[in-house]
């Protein structure tokens, strides 16, 4: 594949904007090359500046499950716009679109919607500290939750369990309450609760897709319940990435543990910029302008936003199988990696939940972070630019999730599974 055209709109954009892109990851330095340059999407493929078509396992990172271009949602979207691009007012779509989460999730009673999935964590974070009047927070390493300050923290020095900011521009002060525990380990959570009797909430992805695809383990996700029941402190489950792809009614129904708050986005915008953040009544009762805790926004509930995810959400309840059949398809796909693995003796870890995936060339199981990061980087950064050029396009990071939409054939899952013998082939020299 020739890339010439990507390159030159790479050189450009280097130069007006901060490395070139507007998301880090999407620069390609942990894949060790340059980025390709979207031209269109069109079902199951991008196609970039240069020509080149790919077979897309990214779907913007999740939000299309239904593929590029769907003609239900962008037929929703037209219509939206020939009215209005925005009105700073209610509209019937925001109600709309919340009964259908309401209906979907029974850990939510009332929801309200934002613009990114960042801002949800953000304003389910301030409402958990405002409905309990403590200022601590327990998140997890390796679990993402947007670049918030008070999120952006690594492990404490020693036996502090404190996050100390992970990201220069964020004052330690802004990070002094938030403490760091170990992914699927509850004794890691007990010691900060025994640091801290002031914490307001624990957030976590039931199903981690930052750092690959981890879910959490049942029990753990039990013991968590509990210790938050015991000491008063709320459960965040941010559910960004996998609510709505990891299963229609959210991680609640396959893990039997119900949060007390849910953080959304992707799917629920079909493709548009939309987070979202629910929960109890008596607790959401506590945002203004019901409540004393404040949050804001004038493209909140943006009505070009809300058709596209009214239409999204409709198909997927017309159709409860969908996800289902992705999982299907998604499973097939994981097993012919781990085929091609076996046969050139390359080490494989895979992982699925409904139409997402995830796969670690690592010897043994992913439970967390420090688990994932024994991860080939070399190896995976070889396989990433194998697969593009033979026409696939994978997360170009070996901390991301792959997915699986609608538009994606069973004949596309075995023409890849084709490609990754090939590429690991060439990789090993067999």
């Amino acid at each position: 594949m020739q890339h010439t055209h990507s390159q030159e709109d790479f050189f450009q954009a280097q130069q007006l904007i901060p490395g070139g892109v507007n998301s880090p990851v999407r620069a390609f330095k942990s894949v060790g090359s340059t980025p390709v340059f979207i031209k269109e999407g069109k079902g199951a493929y991008l196609v970039d500046v240069d020509g080149n078509e790919y077979v897309d396992f990214v779907q913007s990172w999740g939000p299309l499950i239904f593929g590029h271009r769907d003609e239900t949602i962008e037929n929703a979207v037209i219509d939206a716009v020939k009215h209005g691009l925005s009105f700073g007012a209610p509209t019937e779509a925001e109600t709309e679109l919340a009964s259908k989460v309401v209906e979907l999730f029974d850990s939510i009673d009332k929801v309200r919607f934002v613009s990114s999935g960042t801002e949800a964590v953000m304003s389910a974070i301030r409402l958990a500290r405002g409905f309990t009047g403590r200022d601590d927070i327990v998140k997890f390493e390796g679990c993402y939750h947007g670049h918030s300050d008070s999120l952006l923290v690594s492990a404490g020095s020693g036996a502090a369990t404190f996050g100390t900011p992970s990201s220069p521009g964020v004052p330690a002060d802004f990070t002094k309450h938030t403490l760091l525990a170990k992914y699927n380990d509850i004794e890691s959570v007990k010691k900060c609760f025994a640091d801290s009797n002031d914490i307001a909430c624990v957030i976590i992805e039931p199903i981690a897709g930052n750092m690959g695809l981890v879910p959490a383990d049942k029990e753990f996700l039990k013991e968590l319940r509990e210790l938050c029941d015991e000491h008063g402190t709320l459960l965040i489950f941010d559910e960004v990435m996998s609510g709505f792809r990891a299963t229609l009614r959210g991680a609640e129904t396959i893990t039997g543990v119900t949060p007390d708050l849910v953080t959304l986005g992707k799917v629920i915008g079909g493709g548009m910029p939309v987070g979202a953040f629910g929960g109890r009544a008596e607790i959401m009762s506590q945002l203004s302008p019901e409540g004393p805790v404040y949050q804001a926004g004038t493209l909140s509930g943006n009505p070009v936003a809300m058709a596209a995810g009214n239409a999204a959400l409709g198909k997927l309840k017309q159709n409860s199988r969908v996800i289902e059949v992705l999982q299907t398809r998604a499973s097939r796909l994981m097993e012919g990696l781990e085929e091609a693995c076996s046969k050139y003796g390359i080490p494989c870890q895979t992982t699925v939940r409904g139409s997402m995936f995830g796969f670690f060339f690592n010897e043994n199981r992913v439970k967390n972070f420090d688990d994932a990061a024994k991860t080939d980087a070399e190896l995976f950064a070889k396989f990433h630019a194998g697969m593009l050029e033979a026409g696939f396009y994978f997360a170009c990071s070996l901390y991301e999730t792959g997915f699986i939409s609608t538009a994606i054939t069973d004949e596309m899952i075995e023409r890849t599974i084709e490609a990754f013998d090939t590429v690991l082939g060439n990789i090993s020299g067999k």
